[in-house]
């Protein structure tokens, strides 16, 4: 199993819209092979910071399968607009 991480910097006053947004996204994400589970968590010193943690069972199920997948372009139209700088993404493992 791995874990995607990235941190979201959303354009200010978007904050609400993109949370809409990403209550939608989430079902695609969420119907993909290899997908896991997800956590979006939001910064509580910063309204606008959140933090996305998206668990898959291989790297290839996310780098591979989703991002070529026909749905991920719906993700990007739902989300990809709201990102100020665009995020970058990594993927970890777990040590202990």
């Amino acid at each position: 199993m791995i874990t995607e991480i990235a941190l979201l910097n959303i354009i200010p006053g978007k904050a609400q819209d993109f949370e809409k947004a990403f209550g939608k996204a989430q079902e695609i994400i969420s119907s993909m092979k290899g997908y896991i589970k997800h956590e979006l968590q939001k910064c509580m010193e910063d309204e606008n910071k959140y933090l996305l943690l998206i668990r898959w069972e291989t790297i290839g199920d996310h780098t591979e399968g989703f991002r070529k997948h026909e749905r991920y372009n719906e993700w990007k139209n739902l989300l990809h607009h709201f990102y100020h700088p665009f995020p970058v993404v990594e993927h970890y493992k777990t040590i202990y």
